[in-house]
């Protein structure tokens, strides 16, 4: 059952991700996080995220600014490797609060309440159209990286910020899908390269066929998207993306997840 919901959400997610720069990451870990432990899950996600970039990447990438890619991406790469390694230093972190719901047992932590109110606060994208609308100046692009780089890191919710920044920055639709998806992916090799020498993934049996099956539909979400899919048609689906953020966030910060 697993399979079905985590590659159910993968292609909506990639479908999402394709234009509007984010939604993949965000959908994905809280789903991996219903399975898997918060840390792991996100290190999973992060894999997930970029492999599927770096398909994107192989469809898109003729069209990538590269004023606009160093500008941003090179802060938001260094950033990447400060949010990941902090990921690392919490990821241990003692449980703060225990506590039981029927057969259900909660346990509270650091890493929980900070990834779970990091969720809740990115439903603000979708729900709240003031802030789903925000844009900055394009003298900004520095630290927008450096914001989408470190909670990229941190949480692997990198997308929005890069969205509202890039969206200011004068790139066409094409220059924009392209500098996204270069800047995502370069914020993908920094913070796996610090997951895979900080997480434990040995711990996590049976873990990577539902990784490898999420990285497929990952593909498929993306093939669909390059294939079917106009921006204006993901509203709804966008809102479902705030909802599912909203829900998922407020489990995990009860540490019921």
């Amino acid at each position: 059952m697993e399979y079905i919901i985590v590659c159910g959400v993968v292609i909506i997610g990639a479908l999402l991700t394709f234009f509007s720069g984010f939604g993949l990451g965000t959908l994905l870990l809280p789903t991996f996080s219903i399975f898997f432990p918060v840390s792991f899950a996100v290190a999973a996600t992060g894999i997930v995220h970029f492999a599927n970039n770096l398909f994107k990447f192989l469809l898109v990438f003729r069209n990538v600014n590269f004023s606009v890619f160093l500008k941003f991406g090179l802060p938001a790469l260094f950033a990447a490797l400060f949010g990941s390694y902090l990921l690392i230093s919490i990821g241990e972190s003692s449980v703060l609060h225990q506590y039981s719901i029927g057969t259900i047992s909660a346990q509270v932590t650091t890493l929980k309440i900070l990834i779970g109110s990091l969720m809740l606060f990115f439903a603000l994208w979708e729900f709240i159209p003031q802030v789903e609308q925000l844009q900055f100046s394009s003298r900004y692009l520095p630290l927008g990286g450096i914001l989408s780089g470190f909670f990229g890191g941190l949480s692997g919710h990198q997308g929005a910020f890069r969205s509202a920044f890039l969206v200011k920055s004068g790139l066409n639709k094409e220059e924009f899908i392209a500098t996204s998806n270069a800047i995502a992916l370069i914020i993908d090799i920094a913070r796996l390269s610090v997951y895979a020498t900080g997480l434990k993934f040995e711990l996590i049996t049976g873990s990577s066929g539902i990784v490898i099956a999420a990285t497929f539909a990952a593909f498929a979400g993306t093939i669909l998207g390059n294939q079917l899919l106009k921006k204006t048609s993901l509203n709804f689906l966008k809102n479902l993306v705030g909802l599912f953020l909203a829900l998922m966030g407020i489990l995990i910060i009860l540490g019921i997840l």
